[in-house]
């Protein structure tokens, strides 16, 4: 049928110019929010540096408490997973990314034959975890995207409370760390316990000189414990952002790529459609010209008719 083709191409190129359109518009708004969620982290910084600083400091100065988070257990046979990702698809491998790591720990603590907790921070994770059937402690979502420090504290209130009841007696945090908008990578870093506060000194360089001049009520230890717990939600607080701005970037990727994949299609059926609308008018080019050669064969043919009558009259 002519012109089927041409219209069948037409109603797709008008189909993915609408997704090119969507695509774009994801694109632009992943990369405010990227934008914006390197923003948080940055102003989140200052409050964990001044609170590790703090807790350098003090350890420095020859505090050091026997804290439950401080916990080492020798045989590590239960472990809690920590696992960061998104409530939402379309941001390229930032989720199979991290919840493949989050997979090969497991899996090789399973063949050690130790157990495990899955704490899972996003839809993603939940429902890949469920659907294969592991078992899920608990699950955060809702907040991936944009994370407060709320939602940090309450997350780390569970997983204190699977640690201090010896529940489990080590706890991984599994997430994508931001290095920057072209490069994130997914980690794995251990969460619980803590290492020693004379060890977060020496790393950090605390400086004893520091609480020269300060006193402390109740005293540097009782500072000091009631700092650890805090040290903890500002960690996983970080991880939250840096996920969240992960999350973002590989949206605003994966988006550019799709928008760029459509203009291709756009081109390559754009291309197709003007050679079927060349073959159809051809086509009918072909008809023309053969109705009207037709047409004179039709007029020979009677015009010898007539000739050959007025010969024999």
């Amino acid at each position: 049928m002519p012109g089927g083709a041409e219209r069948i191409l037409r109603r797709r190129i008008g189909s993915v110019k609408n997704t090119k359109k969507i695509t774009r518009a994801m694109e632009l708004i992943a990369a405010t929010r990227v934008a914006r969620a390197q923003q948080r982290a940055r102003a989140a910084r200052p409050y964990a540096e001044q609170l590790t600083g703090v807790i350098e400091n003090l350890a420095a100065g020859g505090a050091d408490v026997s804290h439950p988070l401080l916990r080492e257990v020798e045989n590590v046979q239960n472990v809690a997973f920590v696992i960061c990702a998104g409530d939402r698809g379309l941001a390229g491998a930032y989720n199979s990314s991290v919840i493949r790591s989050a997979e090969r720990e497991i899996q090789a603590l399973r063949n050690e034959g130790g157990d495990y907790r899955i704490i899972a921070i996003g839809k993603k994770v939940a429902d890949y975890f469920t659907f294969r059937g592991f078992d899920i402690d608990t699950t955060y979502d809702g907040f991936t995207d944009n994370p407060s420090y709320e939602n940090a504290r309450e997350i780390a209130r569970r997983v204190r409370q699977l640690f201090d009841n010896g529940e489990v007696d080590q706890v991984e945090l599994v997430f994508t760390e931001f290095v920057s908008l072209g490069t994130q990578r997914p980690v794995v870093r251990r969460f619980l316990p803590l290492t020693s506060a004379k060890t977060i000194a020496d790393a950090g360089g605390g400086d004893a000189e520091a609480l020269a001049g300060f006193s402390f009520e109740p005293s540097p230890e009782g500072v000091l414990e009631d700092l650890l717990p805090r040290y903890v939600e500002a960690r996983l607080f970080a991880a939250l952002l840096d996920s969240a701005a992960s999350e973002h970037a590989n949206r605003q990727r994966a988006m550019k790529a799709a928008t760029d994949n459509a203009e291709e299609l756009i081109i390559k059926l754009s291309r197709e459609m003007n050679r079927a609308r060349q073959e159809s008018i051809t086509t009918e080019i072909m008809e023309i010209v053969s109705g009207a050669e037709s047409l004179n064969e039709d007029e020979a043919i009677i015009a010898d008719a007539f000739d050959f009558e007025s010969l024999t009259n």
